[in-house]
């Protein structure tokens, strides 16, 4: 069952003096890519086609995300009058599909899938989290708070089954270390990169994955802040094994931190490029 609704969003409170203006695209991008969990749930029950328990725990969470989806799309339509929530989804869904076919994970196995889901709801977690800390906008702030707190949940979701496979499956620390580290590195792909073109370009711009990459982590990596970071490396270790809190934790955590900045400093550079205008032609 859902924890909250749209309609119980304090909507009333919007304050549009408060919007930041680097923070809309974003939370238009994030609205396609947390309204596609219906996709999400069709792959996962295919993959977990014999276990009832997890396919309606897959479907709960479905509902939850697509809802997650529709509140940051009322949002962005408040924020940007101009802006259709419902047909920049319909662009997404017409050029970004998930393999639906699948009938085993893409993982190599069902500990797998699911230590990527950790991954997922850890990452989404953290970004809203900060989001939400960044924000002084209270009806935005409110919808980020509800949606970390339902990702947190979704992340100990995705772990007690992880743990319940694990003991059938008997994946090896390397294993699963290979597969979280493989998950994380996909948060660069078309996903958003797509997802941000379709919900802050016009439909007559072609899409290049490198710009839109850029305009979406180049705005979204500068409002993480290290406790953030730290958090998240503690949810990463808890999925593959490792203690949580610790030295090594620390330096995971710090190391991250370090490669965050190096990356947000080349998407804005990247972004910087992009709008700056052509060089004038030299003079013969």
């Amino acid at each position: 069952m859902k924890h909250w609704r749209v309609e119980q969003v304090s909507w009333d409170r919007f304050d549009p003096s408060k919007v930041d203006p680097e923070i809309v695209p974003l939370v238009k991008a994030a609205a396609m890519v947390e309204r596609n969990g219906d996709d999400y749930a069709i792959y996962l029950k295919r993959v977990f086609r014999d276990d009832p328990d997890f396919q309606r725990a897959a479907e709960n969470w479905a509902v939850e995300e697509v809802q997650h989806g529709d509140a940051l799309g009322r949002w962005g339509e408040v924020a940007d009058p101009g802006w259709d929530y419902r047909a920049a989804f319909e662009r997404y869904r017409a050029g970004y599909r998930i393999d639906l076919d699948a009938n085993a994970s893409i993982r190599g196995s069902r500990t797998g899938e699911l230590i990527a889901r950790c991954m997922v709801e850890t990452g989404t977690s953290s970004y809203y989290t900060a989001l939400g800390e960044a924000t002084e906008e209270p009806v935005l702030k409110e919808i980020c708070r509800l949606i970390a707190a339902d990702e947190y949940r979704h992340f100990k979701l995705f772990y007690d089954h992880m743990k319940r496979y694990l003991a059938r499956e008997d994946l090896s620390f390397l294993q699963r270390l290979k597969v979280a580290a493989g998950r994380i590195g996909e948060s660069e792909d078309d996903e958003l990169a797509f997802a941000y073109h379709c919900s802050n370009e016009d439909p007559s711009i072609p899409y290049s994955h490198d710009r839109c990459i850029a305009g979406y982590m180049g705005r979204a990596m500068g409002f993480y802040r290290y406790r953030h970071i730290e958090r998240g490396m503690g949810m990463v270790f808890k999925a593959v094994g490792l203690e949580p809190r610790g030295r090594l934790s620390d330096l995971a955590a710090r190391g991250a931190w370090r490669l965050l900045c190096w990356r947000r400093d080349r998407f804005r550079a990247a972004l910087r490029r992009e709008a700056a205008p052509p060089p004038l032609a030299q003079a013969a």
